[in-house]
């Protein structure tokens, strides 16, 4: 390539390097060797090429790893907040119907007032005293008895609701303060995903039509010989775990989204981001299970490699940023990143945290 496409592709390289700040590197592949060239000016000018093309390369894979933390940020700040407003509801209903429980012992309350009122104004007790009837003494006795109590059962009621009505309006200001903290923090992430996005497609945009397919075929390269070492190491010998029924109706899902488009924040049915393929894939089986490949390798079961069986989860890089179905014979389903689709790859071809188990 002449030196003009050569500048073009550093100045990209640089461009992308103002304009954002990276996050963690993204998975570690093994880049591949230089292709020979015919001529030996040809094969100088195709060995920088490959180098600047790598370059690009390390720089995407950074700003769309960068771009997948923030996604299941925001992922989790949509679960939580879907939860806090449920709880919201939740704690609404239950002020109504304190408020109007509240309401019926007033009424009681006053009744027993005006009953009081009605009698001259003495207590129960004066005019037992006054009676000189001895059954009426002892029926009244017992009538004075059973009143203080449900007196007191009142009393006692009305302060346990009020109490209640008390604890429910502190709960619900601590859900809508939880609420507003979950919506920054989601307004943060969807800013951080579209600015590494945004990033990753103006420096691609650098790139004319042969770069860009010579980078793909780079990408290509460097996941085949990830999968070749991992299926080199001889991990498939180990491997003989059947789908249960559950995981078979998973990987049936899994499958018929294929070739639909990746979509941070996305569950489907025409979009997916990768957590959101595998939840619903779960889902569809009737296992619900969390909404983020973090959480996913947080609370499922974890199984050892050689345990593995189709359907379980594959759970990617060190801060469990991508995850994937596994489908059997070394390959997973998965939606890799913005500008891909929903495919299948091998399951080697990233660097594997662990497996998970949803219906463990």
């Amino acid at each position: 390539m002449g030196t003009g496409k050569r500048g073009l592709i550093a100045v990209a390289v640089t461009v992308v390097c103002a304009v954002t700040v990276l996050g963690a590197p993204g998975a570690a592949f093994a880049a591949p060797s230089p292709s020979p060239s015919p001529s030996p000016s040809s094969a100088a000018s195709a060995d920088v090429s490959n180098k600047d093309l790598e370059a690009v390369r390390g720089k995407l894979e950074k700003l769309y790893h960068s771009a997948a933390v923030a996604t299941d940020e925001y992922n989790a700040a949509e679960e939580a907040a879907e939860k806090q407003s449920a709880e919201i509801v939740s704690l609404a209903k239950k002020i109504v119907k304190g408020q109007e429980r509240l309401a019926e012992l007033k009424k009681r309350a006053g009744a027993a007032a005006a009953a009081q009122y009605r009698s001259g104004g003495l207590p129960d007790e004066a005019h037992l005293m006054l009676s000189d009837d001895p059954q009426a003494f002892l029926d009244g006795a017992r009538r004075v008895l059973q009143g203080e109590r449900a007196t007191k059962g009142l009393l006692a009621e009305m302060t346990r609701t009020q109490q209640d009505l008390e604890q429910y309006a502190k709960d619900a200001s601590a859900q809508w303060q939880k609420l507003e903290a979950g919506r920054k923090a989601k307004a943060a992430a969807q800013k951080k995903i579209e600015k590494q996005i945004k990033a990753a497609e103006k420096l691609e945009s650098q790139l004319e039509k042969e770069e860009l397919k010579r980078l793909a075929e780079l990408e290509e390269e460097a996941a085949r010989r990830a999968q070749t070492d991992w299926l080199d190491s001889g991990v498939l010998d180990d491997i003989k775990g059947k789908a249960s029924e559950s995981g078979r109706k998973a990987v049936e899902y899994a499958t018929a989204q294929l070739g639909k488009p990746y979509e941070w924040g996305a569950e489907g049915p025409k979009t997916y981001d990768c957590s959101g393929l595998t939840s619903e894939a779960w889902a569809s089986a009737g296992e619900g299970i969390p909404r983020t490949s973090q959480e996913q390798w947080k609370q499922l079961k974890r199984i050892d490699i050689q345990d593995m069986r189709p359907g379980d989860l594959i759970i990617y890089n060190n801060d469990a940023s991508h995850v994937a179905l596994y489908v059997g014979d070394g390959a997973i389903i998965h939606a890799p990143r913005p500008g891909r689709t929903v495919t299948v790859a091998g399951a080697g071809s990233m660097p594997i945290l662990g497996v998970v188990r949803p219906d463990a």
